[in-house]
This record gives structure tokens, sequence and C-alpha cells, in this order.
């Protein structure tokens, strides 16, 4: 199977009074989406910050452009998503579970939940105790069989500047007390960070996606019997990168970071997996 991710998409409302600033923003999303859905894969994973405020307004228009490619589409919540509404009603919009997992093709994809609701003053990530528990539930009962973990912040000190404060799943929570649970090989995805970078640790290897205005792109990632081979996809349009600059400097809540890019090896790796897998009843 396979599967694409994108990182923080920042879908924003802009200035209307900002010539030339709707084209210009009608004109980047639609054709970011349309190459993304254009490409093929079995899911779709949006790593948080779909949108730039949450804002009733720019989720409701995102998801009409996503519901019109009829795409199995996953979008895990980030601190931007809900800075302007209260979780709920931010669920109602993307119909999806706050936190959940699916079994695929002999392996786990587990979604979290990391972001604060309505908290404009710490952006940095969280999980309660129950959703904690659930986790270490799922990682005890995924075995042997790979495990994919999709969340928008990072644990903390993995992945790039994921050691800085309000950058990382609040340092004070054990996450590794559940993580090294894990029997065979997991696989954590975030965003947050607008830095592609690739760390790994013990049995677990993490993934962090650059901002998509930054870098036009996604991730790829195909499995096969034993392996994972997750490649790096960037849209070379001159008009599009136009297009992601001139937002980046007139949008509020988003700041362009210089070294999005990472290294050639922030942004393709290939994972070989036990071949022993067990059932998950």
């Amino acid at each position: 199977m396979k599967f694409s991710i994108i990182g923080d998409l920042h879908f924003p409302d802009i200035d209307q009074n900002v010539e030339g600033l709707e084209a210009a923003k009608s004109g980047f999303f639609y054709s970011f989406f349309n190459h993304l859905f254009d490409s093929k894969a079995d899911m779709y994973i949006s790593l948080g910050d779909l949108t730039n405020y949450g804002s009733k307004e720019e989720l409701e228009d995102v998801y009409q452009i996503i519901n019109s490619k009829s795409r199995e589409f996953y979008h895990v919540l980030g601190n931007h998503d809900l800075y302007s509404q209260p979780i709920e009603k931010v669920l109602n919009i993307t119909k999806q579970p706050l936190y959940h997992s699916v079994v695929k093709e002999d392996a786990v994809f587990a979604f979290l939940n990391t972001a604060k609701e309505m908290d404009h003053e710490d952006w940095g990530g969280y999980l309660d105790k129950e959703q904690l528990a659930w986790l270490e539930e799922v990682v005890e009962a995924s075995g042997t069989m790979p495990l994919f973990v999709f969340a928008h912040h990072p644990v903390y000190d993995t992945t790039a500047r994921s050691h800085m404060e309000k950058l990382s799943i609040d340092p004070d929570i054990d996450m590794w007390q559940i993580l090294h649970k894990k029997k065979g090989q997991g696989v954590y995805f975030n965003g947050h960070n607008h830095q592609n970078s690739i760390v790994q640790k013990d049995n677990w290897t993490f993934i962090q996606v650059a901002a998509c205005l930054d870098v036009q792109g996604w991730r790829s990632v195909e499995l096969t019997d034993n392996q994972m081979i997750m490649t790096d996809y960037t849209i070379s349009n001159p008009l599009m990168a136009e297009q992601a600059a001139f937002l980046s400097a007139k949008m509020n809540h988003f700041r362009p970071y210089p070294e999005a890019a990472g290294t050639v090896n922030d942004r393709q790796c290939v994972l070989t997996f036990n071949k022993i897998r067990e059932v998950i009843s």
C-alpha cells in the first residue's frame, strides 16, 4: 500500500484588501491539492495545522476542496487548527475522531491529538491520561506489526528543534515509557517545527515534515512485505513557489523558516521490518 503525508499547510483567511492575495491563495492551494491527490495513494494524511487559525471559514473552505476529491483523508489536529474554536466544533467540520487507530495491510496506524484547545500562550504538545492509556494499549496490541504513529507535535528531543520550548510534546510527559513497549519497529510522523528531519532512536524512527508553504511537496510512503520506502515528492512549479512566498509574507500567524528543506537524508529513508507478524485480535 501507499500513503502520502503533508506537513503544516496553514490554509488561511487572508486580507481581501491586499491586491492579488486572494488569487495567490486560490492558485496555490488548489494547485497543491490537485498535485497531491493526483498522485496515487491509498491514504492521505495531514500532520496538523491544516489551517492557519482554525476558523470556521478556513476549515470549511479547505475541507470543501478535500471532500471534492473523494479520497481517504486523515487529519490530526495541530495547535493552529484549535486556536479559533472549541474541539467539538472543529471535529464537527472535519468529521474525524479526536484520536483513533486503524489496521491496514498488516500494519497499524495510530492518529494522535497533541494540540491544546484554544491556548494562545502555549503552542506545545500535550496528551491527557486517557489518551496516554489508549496509546499504550495500541502499542502493546500492535505486537511485531509495523506501527505508524501520526501526530502534530514531536516527541521531546527527537527531530530537529524538538528540544526547544513549545516545540514538542511536554517533556514532563514520559512518552518513552510507552514507546519502549513496542516490539519490532515503530515510525512516528510529526509536523509543528517546519523543518524536515529524520532521527532514529532505539527501534523508533522519527520523521518530521516541513510546512507546505516553505517546501511545496509531501512524503510518499510505500509499504512492501518487509520494507517502508519513503521518498520526497517536491512540486517543481515556479508560479506556486512565487504564490507561496507572497502568501507567507502577507499572512498572520506564519513565518517562513529558512532551513525548512533540511538535507537529503532528512527527506527520504528505507526501513526493513521483521517479517514475523503477530495477529491482532
